[in-house]
Protein backbone atom coordinates (compact mmCIF):
# COMPACT_ATOMS: atom_id res chain seq x y z
CA UNK A 1 0.00 0.00 0.00
CA UNK A 2 1.38 3.41 -0.98
CA UNK A 3 0.83 6.24 1.45
CA UNK A 4 0.10 9.71 0.16
CA UNK A 5 2.98 12.12 0.55
CA UNK A 6 3.63 15.59 -0.68
CA UNK A 7 6.71 16.65 -2.55
CA UNK A 8 7.84 19.54 -4.66
CA UNK A 9 6.34 17.76 -7.67
CA UNK A 10 2.80 17.54 -6.31
CA UNK A 11 0.69 14.93 -4.56
CA UNK A 12 1.27 11.21 -5.04
CA UNK A 13 -0.87 8.36 -3.87
CA UNK A 14 -2.58 5.14 -4.74
CA UNK A 15 -6.17 4.63 -5.73
CA UNK A 16 -6.69 2.67 -2.52
CA UNK A 17 -5.39 5.27 -0.07
CA UNK A 18 -7.14 8.60 0.21
CA UNK A 19 -4.89 11.65 0.46
CA UNK A 20 -4.16 12.93 3.94
CA UNK A 21 -5.68 16.29 3.00
CA UNK A 22 -7.91 16.85 0.00
CA UNK A 23 -6.98 19.90 -2.03
CA UNK A 24 -9.64 21.31 -4.32
CA UNK A 25 -9.19 23.93 -6.98
CA UNK A 26 -12.95 24.25 -7.31
CA UNK A 27 -13.82 27.86 -6.54
CA UNK A 28 -10.37 29.35 -7.21
CA UNK A 29 -11.96 31.56 -9.88
CA UNK A 30 -14.42 32.93 -7.34
CA UNK A 31 -11.61 33.47 -4.84
CA UNK A 32 -9.66 35.66 -7.26
CA UNK A 33 -12.84 37.58 -8.09
CA UNK A 34 -13.38 38.26 -4.38
CA UNK A 35 -9.79 39.42 -3.97
CA UNK A 36 -10.24 41.90 -6.84
CA UNK A 37 -13.62 42.97 -5.42
CA UNK A 38 -12.13 43.60 -1.99
CA UNK A 39 -9.29 45.64 -3.48
CA UNK A 40 -11.82 47.80 -5.34
CA UNK A 41 -14.06 48.20 -2.27
CA UNK A 42 -11.08 49.06 -0.04
CA UNK A 43 -10.04 51.76 -2.51
CA UNK A 44 -13.58 53.18 -2.57
CA UNK A 45 -13.70 53.23 1.24
CA UNK A 46 -10.31 54.94 1.44
CA UNK A 47 -11.31 57.57 -1.12
CA UNK A 48 -14.39 58.44 0.90
CA UNK A 49 -12.69 58.43 4.31
CA UNK A 50 -14.64 55.41 5.57
CA UNK A 51 -13.15 52.95 8.00
CA UNK A 52 -15.76 50.19 7.75
CA UNK A 53 -17.59 48.57 4.84
CA UNK A 54 -21.02 47.40 5.98
CA UNK A 55 -22.58 46.00 2.81
CA UNK A 56 -21.51 45.14 -0.74
CA UNK A 57 -24.14 44.58 -3.40
CA UNK A 58 -23.18 42.63 -6.53
CA UNK A 59 -25.29 42.19 -9.65
CA UNK A 60 -24.70 38.81 -11.25
CA UNK A 61 -26.11 37.23 -14.38
CA UNK A 62 -26.48 33.51 -15.03
CA UNK A 63 -23.99 33.71 -17.92
CA UNK A 64 -21.28 35.48 -15.88
CA UNK A 65 -19.34 32.27 -15.37
CA UNK A 66 -19.45 32.58 -11.59
CA UNK A 67 -21.08 30.27 -9.08
CA UNK A 68 -22.91 32.52 -6.56
CA UNK A 69 -22.62 30.08 -3.63
CA UNK A 70 -18.86 29.76 -4.16
CA UNK A 71 -18.55 33.54 -4.46
CA UNK A 72 -20.24 33.99 -1.08
CA UNK A 73 -18.06 31.30 0.49
CA UNK A 74 -14.86 32.80 -0.94
CA UNK A 75 -15.89 36.25 0.31
CA UNK A 76 -16.02 35.03 3.92
CA UNK A 77 -12.34 34.06 3.67
CA UNK A 78 -11.10 37.09 1.73
CA UNK A 79 -12.75 39.73 3.91
CA UNK A 80 -11.04 38.59 7.13
CA UNK A 81 -8.83 41.30 8.61
CA UNK A 82 -9.94 43.97 6.15
CA UNK A 83 -12.21 46.99 6.45
CA UNK A 84 -14.96 44.66 5.16
CA UNK A 85 -14.41 42.02 7.87
CA UNK A 86 -18.07 42.14 8.95
CA UNK A 87 -19.57 43.24 5.64
CA UNK A 88 -22.61 41.54 4.20
CA UNK A 89 -22.33 40.42 0.58
CA UNK A 90 -25.66 40.69 -1.24
CA UNK A 91 -26.06 39.09 -4.65
CA UNK A 92 -28.77 40.39 -6.95
CA UNK A 93 -29.45 38.04 -9.84
CA UNK A 94 -30.61 39.35 -13.19
CA UNK A 95 -32.15 37.57 -16.15
CA UNK A 96 -30.84 37.04 -19.65
CA UNK A 97 -31.96 39.54 -22.30
CA UNK A 98 -31.18 39.15 -25.99
CA UNK A 99 -31.55 41.38 -29.01
CA UNK A 100 -32.63 39.69 -32.23
CA UNK A 101 -30.59 40.50 -35.32
CA UNK A 102 -33.48 39.43 -37.58
CA UNK A 103 -36.45 41.38 -36.19
CA UNK A 104 -34.69 43.82 -33.83
CA UNK A 105 -36.80 42.86 -30.80
CA UNK A 106 -35.41 42.57 -27.30
CA UNK A 107 -36.67 39.74 -25.13
CA UNK A 108 -35.98 37.81 -21.96
CA UNK A 109 -34.86 34.23 -22.39
CA UNK A 110 -33.30 31.37 -20.49
CA UNK A 111 -29.51 30.91 -20.28
CA UNK A 112 -29.57 27.68 -22.29
CA UNK A 113 -31.93 28.90 -25.05
CA UNK A 114 -30.80 32.23 -26.49
CA UNK A 115 -33.62 32.54 -29.01
CA UNK A 116 -35.70 35.61 -29.82
CA UNK A 117 -38.91 35.62 -27.80
CA UNK A 118 -40.77 37.37 -30.65
CA UNK A 119 -39.79 35.62 -33.89
CA UNK A 120 -37.89 32.59 -32.54
CA UNK A 121 -34.73 33.60 -34.42
CA UNK A 122 -31.42 32.14 -33.36
CA UNK A 123 -29.25 35.09 -34.46
CA UNK A 124 -29.28 37.00 -31.19
CA UNK A 125 -26.90 39.14 -29.20
CA UNK A 126 -26.78 39.06 -25.39
CA UNK A 127 -27.67 42.44 -23.91
CA UNK A 128 -27.88 41.45 -20.24
CA UNK A 129 -27.18 38.38 -18.16
CA UNK A 130 -23.45 37.90 -18.62
CA UNK A 131 -22.23 40.62 -16.24
CA UNK A 132 -20.78 40.67 -12.77
CA UNK A 133 -21.10 44.23 -11.52
CA UNK A 134 -20.45 46.04 -8.27
CA UNK A 135 -23.74 47.88 -7.74
CA UNK A 136 -23.41 49.49 -4.32
CA UNK A 137 -21.09 49.77 -1.34
CA UNK A 138 -22.42 50.87 2.04
CA UNK A 139 -19.75 52.50 4.20
CA UNK A 140 -19.43 53.81 7.75
CA UNK A 141 -17.19 56.78 8.28
CA UNK A 142 -15.59 57.58 11.62
CA UNK A 143 -17.46 60.19 13.66
CA UNK A 144 -16.49 63.76 12.90
CA UNK A 145 -14.69 65.60 15.66
CA UNK A 146 -16.15 69.00 16.44
CA UNK A 147 -13.89 71.82 15.43
CA UNK A 148 -13.12 74.30 18.17
CA UNK A 149 -13.07 77.95 17.44
CA UNK A 150 -11.04 80.28 19.62
CA UNK A 151 -12.64 83.57 20.38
Amino acid sequence: MIKTRSSSYGLYGSVHTPPARAVSLYGVHELSICQALLAQVTEIAGDRGADVVERIVIEIGPLAGVEPALLEQAFTFVRAGSCAANAVLSLETIGVTVSCMACGAQSQTTPNRLLCGVCGGYRTRIIAGDELRLRRVELRAPPQRPTSTAA
